[in-house]
């Protein structure tokens, strides 16, 4: 099932996990394709026209871009007020709840399920993809190169927190799968990200011969790239837009990225 939504060009498709009905919503760019495909892993806030902005502006730069849901097995909820959670109390704890609702493996289901869908679009390119993700999507999109080495030639994450700890599901114990090239953007400001997960990335990434970069965007904090965040902090963002679009035009366009 699909609808359009003509303000935004997105287009919503409802597909089947295997334990649920995942919402992906899809923006395509105006004209003739067949256009590279991105997947956007969502921040904790969820889906939401402040995404839709960003997904729009990748599109309008030439790729097909899926955003699902990731929250989708928990149903409707009301939607967070970053402001309230900053602040602590029932808001903070709904919102630390809502995070543990999901994990690595079943995140990774749903990007099965993404992928599947966009070979069947028309207007995507068959073959490689890219993953971008933010806050705890950037986890999540570096999992992915290590999940689906076949199909992922490109991860970012910005601001991704739990990139290299104990957990299971830590996508730094992937390394060895990856064939991707990796971009991680950390914030200055993250008691999410520490030096000591840094060190931990950058020593597995390398070990594995993984292509890849850590930068440090100094004194931004945890959630600077996202479109009207509290913390949005433009400079940062707008740099953070020519890190990613350098990474896909080199990797889903590598004829048109010229030599290195």
């Amino acid at each position: 099932m699909s609808s359009t939504n003509d303000m935004t060009q997105r287009h919503r498709v409802d597909l089947s996990t295997g334990d649920s009905m995942l919402d992906c919503y899809v923006f395509e760019p105006a004209g003739a394709g067949p256009w590279p495909a991105v997947i956007i892993y969502m921040d904790a806030f969820g889906v939401r026209a402040d995404l839709d902005v960003m997904a729009q502006r990748l599109a309008d730069a030439g790729y097909v871009v899926a955003v699902p849901n990731l929250y989708h097995r928990s149903g409707t909820f009301p939607p967070f007020d970053p402001a309230q959670v900053a602040a602590g109390g029932a808001e903070r704890d709904r919102f630390m709840a809502m995070i543990r609702t999901i994990n690595g493996d079943m995140v990774m289901r749903d990007t099965a399920a993404v992928l599947t869908h966009l070979d069947s679009r028309p207007s995507v390119r068959p073959g490689a993809v890219a993953t971008v993700g933010y806050c705890m999507g950037g986890g999540y999109a570096l999992r992915a190169a290590g999940v689906f080495p076949d199909r992922v030639a490109a991860a970012a994450s910005f601001h991704g927190g739990s990139l290299a700890t104990d957990r299971p599901d830590s996508p730094h114990q992937l390394a060895d799968q990856m064939r991707a090239r990796l971009y991680v953007g950390a914030a200055g400001i993250d008691p999410g990200f520490t030096d000591e997960q840094r060190r931990r990335l950058d020593e597995s990434l390398r070990a594995a011969g993984v292509r890849y970069e850590i930068e440090v965007y100094e004194g931004a904090q945890h959630g600077f790239a996202v479109h009207n965040h509290r913390v949005y902090d433009r400079a940062a963002s707008e740099r953070h837009w020519e890190r990613l679009l350098a990474l896909l035009d080199a990797e889903l366009r590598p004829a048109a990225a010229g030599p290195a």
